[in-house]
């Protein structure tokens, strides 16, 4: 779904390639020991340990990248729809991503366009166009999002809309292409619209079920925001992508998988 917007482990001590991108996705940052996210609903009043500060500028070179988008936890491939039903604030909503096959030029790489629309009965509330790609690595990369939401009855640009290498935005990892344990890491960085999203790797966790199917071994994320009080959990499942998303802290959300069509 798209960007708006492990437990008691130190982050891992990584192998040379990975930790030569992670140095460049926490530049100038540094983590500690992580702990266990709460269970509480309520807002969360402080950062996880987990949190990365300090400067960022990651290297971004075109002949790093490739066309296909075919990362196991996050494959995009032209012409699927994932669809997800849950609640937000005790209000049902549907979110609907979909992988289109136009692209976009970003930093001289060409990246997937993936149009997200949240609904609320029945009426889009939201819509981002996400533009996302793969380096060599096996890394995907989020390069930035349109995103409109609902005002007065029309859809309008929201403010945290970003583009890399525009107005200081630089792109973030939406999915690591080797993802253990511990791994922290930027999603996007655009500070005067606010987009400032980071995740924890937690690991491989318990089984999870959703409607669309029930899976074992879900590799589980938190992300976190400095601008937002909240924390949300995620779940991925190998050759199929992001099955469930809730808040653990901030708010009352959940997601999960309804179905999956091509």
């Amino acid at each position: 779904m798209t960007e708006r917007r492990t437990r008691g482990t130190r982050p891992r001590t990584l192998g040379l390639g990975a930790a030569a991108l992670l140095a460049l996705l926490a530049a100038g940052c540094s983590s500690s020991h992580a702990s266990s996210p709460s269970t509480s609903n309520d807002a969360a009043t402080e950062p996880p340990s987990w949190e990365l500060t300090g400067s960022y500028n990651p290297t971004i070179d075109p002949a790093n990248f490739v066309a296909t988008i075919d990362n196991p936890y996050f494959p995009l491939e032209p012409g699927t729809a994932f669809h997800y039903k849950g609640m937000s604030e005790g209000t049902p909503q549907t979110d609907d991503m979909v992988v289109t096959d136009r692209t976009k030029q970003i930093l001289g790489v060409t990246a997937t366009v993936v149009e997200d629309t949240v609904s609320e009965h029945g009426k889009a509330i939201e819509r981002t166009f996400d533009w996302y790609a793969q380096d060599k690595q096996g890394n995907v990369w989020y390069m930035g999002e349109d995103s409109l939401e609902l005002h007065h009855g029309r859809l309008v640009r929201a403010s945290d809309s970003w583009e890399a290498g525009v107005d200081g935005a630089h792109p973030g990892i939406i999915m690591l292409a080797d993802p253990k344990a511990g791994d922290v890491y930027r999603q996007e960085y655009y500070p005067p619209g606010e987009a400032l999203d980071q995740a924890h790797v937690r690991g491989f966790e318990a089984d999870v079920s959703v409607p669309f199917a029930d899976f074992k071994r879900a590799l589980v994320t938190e992300e976190w925001s400095p601008v937002e009080p909240q924390l949300e959990q995620k779940s991925y499942v190998s050759g199929v992508g992001e099955v469930e998303e809730h808040l653990t802290e901030g708010g009352n959300e959940h997601f999960e998988l309804v179905g999956v069509s091509r």
